[in-house]
Formats: structure tokens, sequence, C-alpha cells
């Protein structure tokens, strides 16, 4: 009790509205000082405490708890920083510990917390409340600087009950879409410094309404004739369903799949916190724009390596997979990938997360997306097309065509063929159904999916299970005759068994119906028909 009045007496900060949380501790010659921070772990944040130790000896600045080189360089930008602050830097052993000490810790997220447990323990700064937490990086003269993950950070607060939560300027937008937790944006050291001592309040940042912004330049009232492929897109975007898209050069297949997100259905709130965090790890969050509100559209080269879309390096990173989770990953000129790229999408596909094991560590990112994909029927392209231009022989289509594995494309749930449009279609000038329209019929068939499935964590028709699937998909005698008749000729597995059952059920519910009839049936067996084969002659 009289060391804590000696301390408490030396306090320059009795008046301070922080009176009475002081949690410097005062051992012998040694001081301790304790500062919550976060930290990240894949797309995850946790929280770090940042335990600060100041003692006799040697002048020495060390920091331990398995910091990587970043964390270790800390310790001259904090240097720097209380120094050009017009602070006095201790003249002593200290040492730095980022508990949990057995989880490695990366990035430049400590150097703020790091410095004000070092200023805490030397008694250079007044008490710090439990209930707030710090993170960002510090430039040479104070400035604190943005970081990637603070999304993800703010919510590990949120979880971890922390009220307060002090964060670069640059990332206080994006962390206040983190609920119960007051978001402090801090441009300097000297500002932060100020607000400790209640000399000036840093007001939290309010977070913005998102509001979906759709590109005007990409309309589907642009595309011309075509009804039928629209068709299967505004079903596809209804569902969820993966969709492949097979026809000529210039039949308008890469311009169809690119103006797809105009007519996919509004996130959610949850859907957008999900797809923030992804984005928010790469450091591809902006001040300007906080928080993801229109689904993702990747669009990778066929150039790209498995590690690349699948997600990897040796501290494992979010592929073009996990960037796509909720929206939509689309591959031209399918069959250019290579195949271990091609391959690497199976297992994701069916479960919506992939796992990426290195020496260092493993970990497991969402990869919920909706696969579109566009091809080529051969290598010239104009394999089938009436006017008999195709200079491919028989084999070489074979060979082009057997690029794609069967247990691939019996993930995709529909194969569309896309045919070269007629003079008259190209120049007719009746206008095409906009987007707007489209998406309007698609929200609404989603909002019946999600009222459905509440509750299941099941977002749309393309992630029903088998359980929900003979709950939901259930077929009258009329539609069991034309679905065994399928079967048979069509040569049809199990897995596209289900997938057939599951677009006539989004086929259905653009119509409102409750029950799939034989027409909605019908029309979901239609999209696999497409043969993937060189014809008899």
């Amino acid at each position: 009790m009289r060391i804590w009045q000696e301390v408490c007496a030396k306090n320059p900060f009795d008046n301070s509205p922080f009176r009475g949380e002081y949690f410097v501790m005062k051992v012998g010659l040694s001081m301790v000082s304790k500062i919550r921070s976060l930290g990240l772990g894949g797309i995850s944040g946790y929280e770090v405490s940042v335990e600060c130790s100041l003692s006799n000896g040697l002048p020495a600045f060390d920091i331990v708890g398995l910091p990587d080189t970043a964390v270790k360089e800390a310790r001259e930008r904090v240097r720097a920083a209380v120094k050009n602050c017009g602070l006095k830097f201790p003249v002593s052993r200290i040492t730095v510990n980022l508990a949990p000490a057995d989880t490695k810790k990366a990035g430049t997220v400590y150097d703020l917390p790091v410095l004000l447990g070092i200023l805490a323990a030397a008694g250079l700064i007044g008490p710090v409340p439990d209930d707030c937490a710090f993170f960002g990086e510090l430039s040479l003269t104070g400035q604190v600087r943005g970081v990637a993950g603070a999304l993800p950070m703010a919510l590990a607060a949120q979880r971890a009950g922390i009220r307060h939560l002090f964060v670069p300027a640059d990332n206080a937008a994006e962390a206040s879409y983190a609920s119960c937790v007051a978001v402090h944006p801090v441009e300097h050291l000297e500002q932060l410094l100020r607000h400790l001592r209640g000399e000036e309040t840093i007001a939290p940042a309010e977070p913005r309404e998102p509001i979906p912004e759709y590109p005007k330049a990409l309309d589907f009232s642009e595309v011309r004739g075509q009804e039928n492929v629209k068709r299967a897109l505004e079903v596809a975007a209804a569902g969820g369903h993966n969709i492949l898209l097979v026809g000529p050069p210039g039949a308008g297949k890469s311009m169809l799949a690119k103006r797809l997100p105009t007519i996919l259905p509004d996130m959610t709130r949850k859907e957008m916190l999900e797809c923030t965090e992804i984005y928010s790890v790469m450091g591809l969050i902006s001040r300007e724009n906080p928080i993801i509100v229109t689904r993702p559209f990747r669009s990778p080269h066929h150039t790209v390596s498995a590690t690349a879309m699948v997600g990897g390096t040796s501290t494992p990173k979010p592929g073009e997979i996990s960037l796509a989770h909720n929206g939509v990953l689309f591959l031209d000129e399918l069959p250019e990938f290579s195949a271990d790229v091609l391959e690497s999408l199976r297992q994701p596909l069916e479960d919506g997360v992939v796992t990426i094991s290195r020496a260092a560590a493993s970990t497991t990112y969402p990869c919920r997306f909706m696969l579109v994909c566009a091809m080529n029927p051969c290598r010239c392209g104009w394999y089938g097309h009436p006017s008999g231009r195709c200079t491919c022989s028989p084999g070489a289509v074979r060979r082009y065509l057997e690029r794609l594995s069967g247990p691939l494309i019996d993930r995709i749930d529909m194969h569309i063929h896309v045919p070269a449009l007629e003079y008259s279609e190209l120049r007719a000038d009746t206008a095409s159904e906009p987007s707007e329209a489209i998406r309007e019929r698609v929200n609404r068939a989603r909002a019946v999916q999600q009222k459905r499935y509440a509750g299941t964590g099941i977002q749309c028709n393309a992630q029903i299970g088998p359980k929900l699937l003979s709950v939901y998909c259930r077929l009258d005698e009329a539609g069991e005759k034309l679905m065994r008749d399928a079967y048979t000729r069509l040569g049809l597995t199990a897995r596209s068994h289900d997938r057939i059952l599951r677009v006539a059920r989004t086929i259905a519910d653009l119509a409102g119906s409750e029950a799939i009839t034989r027409t909605h049936l019908a029309e979901a067996i239609q999209y696999r028909t497409y043969s993937f084969g060189v014809e008899n002659s």
C-alpha cells in the first residue's frame, strides 16, 4: 500500500479523469506497465497485452513474444518518436513483452502501445484506463500511420469488452463499423497525449451508412440479343450458382460476365463485414472507401499461379478465391489456366473454405464465391459454327476440351451455350432490359431464400446441403419422371443431380412458386445439356 501511495504521489496527473486506474506497479527499482492492444491471426483479430518493464542495468531495449522483423524495428521508431515529441526517452533497461508470448506477432501495429507502455512505466504519462486499447504505426516525428487489418482488430476489441479504441486516423472509418466500441482517430502522438491528460478530447468516429453503388458504364441494357444467356445469368445471380459460358469469339461472353455484378443481390451487413475483413488484411481498404458495399468481382489472368489463386506464401495470406468471397470469381479463357490452378478450385467450391498449411502456420480462409467461367469450344473458337470456318481437327478439339477435368465441370451448375449474334439482332433498335430491373427480381428471390434458411447459416440455394435438399426441393410425380429420364439419358452424376435441383429451386423462387413444377425442372435441366466433346459425323 505504501508503494502504491508513493506512485500516486508522483503522478503528475492527479486531476485526471483516469485517477484510481493507474496500471503501473513499482517493485523495488523496476517499473512495469500494461497496455492493451490487438493483433492479427489470418483474418481474425485477437487481444495482445503489451507489458513494459524498466529496470536498472545497462541501457537496452528488447522486445520479446515472438516478434518478426517489423515488430523489432519498432524500437527505433519509438525512440525517435519520443524524442521528436519533446519527451525524454528513459535511460534504463527496457523489456517489452507481447502476450500471449507463444503467438507470432507481425507488422507495425504495436508501435503505439509499446511507446505508451514505456512512457507509463517511466512515469512520463498518467494512467491508462483498462477499457482502452491502442494500435498503429509511428513515424519518426510522432505521426500515427494507418495499418492493415483495422476492422478485424476492432471486432476483436468488441469481443474483448474494450470500450475505447485508439487507432490511426486513416483506419478510423473502417474500424468504426465494429459495434459497442468507441473508435477514436489519432493523427499524431501529441494529440493522443493531450487526450490522455484531459486537455483535449478526441471525438469518436461515426460509421457511414453503407450505400451500394454500381458502375453506370456497365449495364445489361447495352447487350443486344442473347436473351437465353441473360436469363441464365439472372438465375445464377439469384441462387449463387456457378455458371460456364461457351461460345465463339465475339459472342459476348466476357461482356455479359463483366455486367453480372450489376444484377447481383444487395449484400447483407454480415456479408459486408466478412468481405471487408479479408480486404483489410490485404491492405486494400482506403480511407475514402472503408467498407465493401458491393459484391467483389475478381478476374485473374490465366497466368495466375496456384498460390496466388488459393492463397499462401511463407506467411499464409488470402488468395483470389478468398478475395471473391460473397462475390464472383471470373475465369476468362478457362482452358488456358494451368491444370494445378483449376484442380485447386475443386475443394473450395464444395466446402466454401480453404485451409492453407505451411511450416510456420496453418490458416483457414472463407471462400464462398460464385464461379463464372468463359471459354471457346475449341482453340480457334469456331467449332460447331454454321459457317464451317473451324480449322481444328477432331483430335485438336478433344485435346483442348480435355484440359478441363470432369470433376471440375461437374461442380459447375449451369453450362450455357452463347451463340454468335445474327446481324438482325446486332442492329436491332429494341431496348434491352436494364440491370436495375433484373436486380429487383434477383433481390426478391434472394430475400425468399434468406427467410427460408434463417438460422441455418445458408444464404442462397447454391449452399443447400443434402438434408435441406430433400425438404425444399421435393418433386411431384411429373417432376420425378422427368428427372429420372434426364438422369439416365444425360449420364448425370449424383452431384449434378443435386445441382439441377438447386437451380430448379431458384427458378421456382424467381417465379414466386413454393413448389418446384415440371416447367421449373425442365429449364434447370436445359442448363446442363451442353455437350463437351466432338460430335460424331
